[in-house]
Order: C-alpha cells, then sequence, then structure tokens
C-alpha cells in the first residue's frame, strides 16, 4: 500500500488546528482503502497554544506527527524540515489556515497516479484577499519570471503534491535560503496545475505581513537570477553615455554661450545626483547577493528541533 505524507508548518494557529486535523484526516481516512498516510506538523516556534493541541492530537493519533522548533525559524524552514522526515510516495505540502482546502488532495493523488510528479495549486478564484495583495502578487511573479532562467507559474503558493523521488532531490539541495516554490521548479520532473479556489482563513490572521512578503520576494529573486547584477551593469553604462553627453553639452554651451547660469552649475548637479543614486543602488544589490553569500559560508543550519513527537 502507497503512502501519503502531509506536511503543515504551523505558526500562532491555535484557532485552527483541531479543525485542521479534523478536514485533513478525514480526507486521509476516506483514502485509507487504497493509501496509508501520515501528517507532519511543523510549529515554528508559536508562543500561543499550538505546542501544546499538537501534543494532544500526537497522543490520540499516532499518525499524527510533530517537530517543534526552538524559536521561529520562518515558513520555509518550517516545510523543509518537514519535507526532512516524510516517510511516504507522495508528499503534500498544505498550510494550516484552510485557504488550501485539503478535500482537493484526492483529485491531485488522480494526477499522481496518472504520472504527473509535481501537482501545484494554481489558484483561479482567492477569497478573502485584499486588492493589495493580489496587486503585489502579481506584481512579484512578473518581475521574478523576467529576471529568473526558470519559470515559476504564476497564482501559486507551496501547495501542492509531490512525489518522492522530487522531494529526495529538494532534500539534497545544500542552500541555506530556500524558496521552495522556485526550487520545486527549478528540479523540473513532469509538472501540472491543478486548478482550485482559495478559500479565507479560517480563523485567526495572516502570518505574513508585508515585512515577511518582500523577504520572501527578495529571496526569490536573488536564488534564481543574477540578472539584477548584469542590469545593474547596463545602468553604469548608460550613466556613462549620459555623463559623457553632458559634458559635450557643457562644452558647447560654454563656446556658444547658450545659457547665463553658473558655469558647470547644472552638468556638476545633474552627474553627482544621478550618479550617486546608482552607486547607492548598486551597493545595495551587491550587498543582498553577498550578504546571501555570507549566510551560506556560515554553515549554520536553517532551523533548530527542540522536539519531536512519534518520529
Amino acid at each position: 500500500m502507497k503512502k501519503v505524507s502531509v506536511v503543515i508548518p504551523v505558526y500562532l494557529e491555535e484557532e485552527v488546528i483541531d479543525e485542521c486535523y479534523n478536514r485533513i484526516t478525514k480526507v486521509l481516512e476516506d483514502l485509507n482503502d487504497r493509501y496509508d498516510y501520515e501528517v507532519i506538523f511543523v510549529n515554528d516556534g508559536s508562543t500561543d497554544r499550538s505546542l501544546e493541541m499538537l501534543e494532544k492530537l500526537a497522543k490520540k493519533n499516532e499518525k499524527i506527527k510533530v517537530l517543534s522548533f526552538s524559536r521561529n525559524f520562518g515558513h520555509q524552514a518550517a516545510v523543509t524540515a518537514g519535507l526532512k522526515y516524510v516517510s511516504g510516495d507522495a508528499i503534500v505540502i498544505i498550510d494550516a489556515d484552510l485557504q488550501d482546502p485539503p478535500e482537493v488532495i484526492p483529485d491531485m493523488l488522480k494526477e499522481w497516479e496518472n504520472g504527473y510528479e509535481v501537482i501545484y495549486g494554481k489558484r483561479k478564484v482567492r477569497e478573502g484577499e485584499s486588492k493589495f495583495k493580489l496587486l503585489t502578487a502579481k506584481a512579484f511573479y512578473s518581475t521574478i519570471n523576467k529576471l529568473s532562467d526558470v519559470e515559476i507559474p504564476k497564482d501559486t503558493g507551496d501547495f501542492r503534491l509531490v512525489d518522492r523521488k522530487v522531494v529526495d532531490v529538494v532534500n539534497s539541495l545544500p542552500e541555506h535560503n530556500k524558496f521552495l516554490r522556485g526550487l520545486f521548479s527549478w528540479v523540473g520532473f513532469k509538472q501540472h496545475a491543478y486548478e482550485y479556489e482559495r478559500n479565507v482563513r479560517f480563523a485567526g490572521k495572516s502570518k505574513y505581513p508585508l515585512g515577511k512578503m518582500l523577504k520572501l520576494a527578495s529571496d526569490g529573486i536573488i536564488s534564481f537570477s543574477t540578472k539584477p547584477l548584469k542590469i545593474i551593469g547596463g545602468i553604469g553604462m548608460i550613466s556613462v553615455a549620459i555623463s559623457i553627453i553632458i559634458l559635450i553639452y557643457t562644452i558647447l554651451s560654454f563656446i556658444f554661450k547658450w545659457n547665463n547660469l553658473t558655469a558647470g552649475w547644472t552638468s556638476l548637479m545633474c552627474t553627482m545626483t544621478f550618479l550617486g543614486g546608482v552607486i547607492l543602488i548598486s551597493f545595495w544589490m551587491m550587498g543582498e547577493y553577498i550578504a546571501r553569500i555570507y549566510d551560506e559560508t556560515k554553515g549554520r543550519p536553517q532551523y533548530i528541533i527542540d522536539k519531536k513527537i512519534n518520529l
């Protein structure tokens, strides 16, 4: 009998854990004649009752397994940790907030049985999300796909069903700041979009404020593209060309007395302002890449596990 593993990152989700458990296990129990299952909850340093509730569920059902971090390491780290411990043939990644409905898992398994190895959820409807979030998401996917050599499907998140061999490949990748939805596209294999309607959160509020969204976007762009560095080079060349044009204009103005401004003031201010901005942007962009290199060379683990239950 084949086995399905479900990885669920949890951060401050005490209001949804019981409902998440009930809906996930109902779907998986209905598949019990064809699939065994396990559910791995990864507590990402929650400071509410999330861990206590997960411990109770694990005592009640041995198929519920729990990893608990020593502190909050982030959503991508939590999913990465869960993937390290899965034992199933097919692995589902889904958030605890129930915006991605677990009831579509059987349909995704059918696509897996048909030979697809990565079945990613594509949102055709996104209920309960602000226009600002929809606009920024659209801008992010448009930007990263223009910069990256690997296309990341639009309107997707981390919700997906993945074959075990794909997870083994992703687990073997040594990088520290993993952008998982990008990595699952990068590794290739037979991929298929499963369209579904995304619901509003069952309870609580989003754990992805603007700051975390920007960090995720930054990780995605920097992890999958060096084009920003090439763009900086292009801007530098344009800056040199503009400076030469300004120099020629200044010389001609002096010879033919085209204006009465203090000699050199316009060209000096324009050149200094423009080049100063370019230099600062360049330093910032290169600093982001250097920071990633520094982070990788330190060799620190992406997360620290404090407790394991049923594993």
